[in-house]
C-alpha cells in the first residue's frame, strides 16, 4: 500500500536539508518519490527546490483542480500537484513538504498519511535562521514562538530531532521511511 509522508517543521529546523539528504541517500532504492511544491516565491530564495509560478498561474491551476493540496502562508501560495495521486495509484509512496497549519486539511484529504515532524531546539533554530539572513531578530523570535505542537495522525507519526550533524537526523529519516514502506520495487 502506498504511503503519503507529510513532512512539517518550523522554519530553521532543517526540513529541506533533511529531505534532500533522504532523497539523495534513497536514490531509487525504495518505491518512494519526493514531490516538488509549487510556490509563488522566486526559486532562488531559500534552500527548497521548488517550482516557481506566478500568483495568477497558481490561481488558474487551483481553480482547475491541479493541486492535490494547497494553502497560503506568509503571503505566498503553496501547492502540491495532483501528480502525487497518480504516483500513489502506481504503487509509490510519496514525500511532501507540508504546512503545520494545513495538517488537519491534509489528514481529511489523506486519512492514512504519516506526519513527519522535524524539530530542533530553539537555540539551534535561532542560529540557523540568523545564518540564513532572511528574517529580522524580531521575526526570528516570532517564528520560534509560533511552533504549535503536532499530534499523531491515525496512520502514524514520526518525530525527528535535528540538533546535531545532518547525517544523524538524515539517517534517522531514511530509516523511518524505509520502515514504513514495504519493498515492492520488484513489482514496479
Amino acid at each position: 500500500m502506498s504511503q503519503l509522508f507529510y513532512v512539517v517543521g518550523a522554519s530553521g529546523v532543517g526540513k529541506d536539508s533533511l529531505m534532500a539528504y533522504a532523497r539523495t541517500h534513497i536514490n531509487g532504492s525504495l518505491p518512494l518519490l519526493f514531490a516538488h511544491r509549487y510556490i509563488t516565491r522566486a526559486a532562488k530564495e531559500g534552500n527548497e527546490n521548488h517550482v516557481y509560478i506566478s500568483p495568477e498561474e497558481f490561481i488558474l491551476r487551483r481553480n482547475k483542480h491541479l493541486f492535490a493540496l494547497h494553502w497560503v502562508s506568509h503571503g505566498l501560495y503553496y501547492g502540491i500537484g495532483t501528480e502525487i495521486d497518480t504516483w500513489m495509484d502506481k504503487g509509490f509512496s510519496v514525500v511532501v513538504n507540508g504546512s503545520r497549519q494545513y495538517l488537519p486539511v491534509a489528514v481529511d484529504c489523506y486519512p492514512n498519511l504519516v506526519t513527519v515532524v522535524i524539530e530542533a531546539d530553539p537555540e539551534v533554530i535561532r542560529r540557523r535562521l540568523e545564518h540564513r539572513g532572511r528574517e529580522t531578530a524580531v521575526e526570528i523570535q516570532q517564528r520560534i514562538q509560533r511552533q504549535p505542537s503536532i499530534t499523531a495522525t491515525a496512520a502514524g507519526y514520526i518525530g525527528i530531532r535535528n540538533n546535531g550533524p545532518l547525517e544523524e537526523a538524515g539517517n534517522a529519516l531514511v530509516a523511518a521511511f524505509a520502515a514504513k514502506i514495504p519493498d515492492r520495487s520488484k513489482n514496479l
